[in-house]
C-alpha cells in the first residue's frame, strides 16, 4: 500500500477525489473507475449495483445507463443517488450522496460515440432489467440491430442517457491499524453552496 498522507488537511473535495482516483488508476488491478450506485424503488427499498464512472469534475460524477432500466426508473421517480468507490489496493473508500441531473444530449452523444461498436449495438438490443426469454433471444436482437446499422454509424438510442450526481456530501475514508480509520466528510445544503468539513470517528 502507498504511504499514508495527511489527506485530512484537504480543503477541496474534488481535488482530493482526483488525487485518490489517479492513485487508484496506478494500483488497482481492475476497473479503478468501478463504483456502486444506490437508488431506491417506489417502496423505499434500496437498490445497489456496480457500474463505471465516466466523468468527474466540480460539477459532479457522471454515469450512463438505459433510462428504462430499474435504476433509470428509480432515478426518474426519486432523482437522488449515492455512490461508493472502494480501492482495496489503497485501503480507501469514497462515499458520495446528492441529487442527480441528466447530462446534456451533446454530452451523451459524445460519450456514446466513444463506445465500442458492439457495445453501441448492445444498447439497442438490451431491454435492460426487463424479463428475457432466453440468451438466444438477446443474440437475435443483437444480430437484428447489427444488420440494421450495417452501413451506418450506430446512433445513440433515446432511452440511453447519462446522469450527473451533484454531490452535497463526499466522505473520504482511509484504512487505519486496529480499525482506527481516518475519515473526513465535506457537506453542503445545496450543490452550489460552499463546503463545510468535519472529521469523523472511525
Amino acid at each position: 500500500m502507498t504511504e499514508i498522507q495527511d489527506f485530512t488537511a484537504a480543503e477541496d473535495p474534488f481535488a482530493l477525489f482526483q488525487a485518490w482516483f489517479a492513485e487508484a488508476g496506478k494500483t488497482e488491478p481492475a476497473d479503478p473507475d468501478a463504483m456502486a450506485v444506490a437508488t431506491v424503488d417506489p417502496h423505499g427499498l434500496p437498490n445497489v449495483r456496480m457500474i463505471l464512472l465516466k466523468g468527474a469534475d466540480e460539477r459532479g460524477f457522471v454515469f450512463y445507463t438505459n433510462c428504462e432500466s430499474a435504476k433509470g426508473q428509480e432515478l426518474g421517480a426519486n432523482p437522488k443517488a449515492a455512490l461508493l468507490f472502494y480501492w482495496k489496493s489503497l485501503g480507501r473508500q469514497i462515499r458520495v450522496r446528492g441529487p442527480i441531473a441528466p447530462v446534456t444530449d451533446a454530452e451523451a452523444d459524445a460519450y456514446f460515440a466513444t463506445r465500442h461498436r458492439e457495445s453501441r449495438i448492445g444498447a439497442w438490443a438490451s431491454q435492460q432489467s426487463r424479463p428475457l426469454e432466453s440468451r438466444a433471444a438477446l443474440e437475435e436482437a443483437v444480430a437484428r440491430y447489427t444488420q440494421e446499422f450495417a452501413d451506418t454509424a450506430v446512433p445513440r438510442p433515446l432511452h440511453w442517457h447519462g446522469y450527473r450526481v451533484l454531490p452535497v456530501e463526499i466522505e473520504f475514508w482511509q484504512n487505519g491499524a486496529y480499525r482506527l480509520h481516518d475519515r473526513i466528510v465535506f457537506r453542503r445544503a445545496e450543490p452550489d453552496d460552499p463546503w463545510t468539513k468535519m472529521r469523523l470517528n472511525p
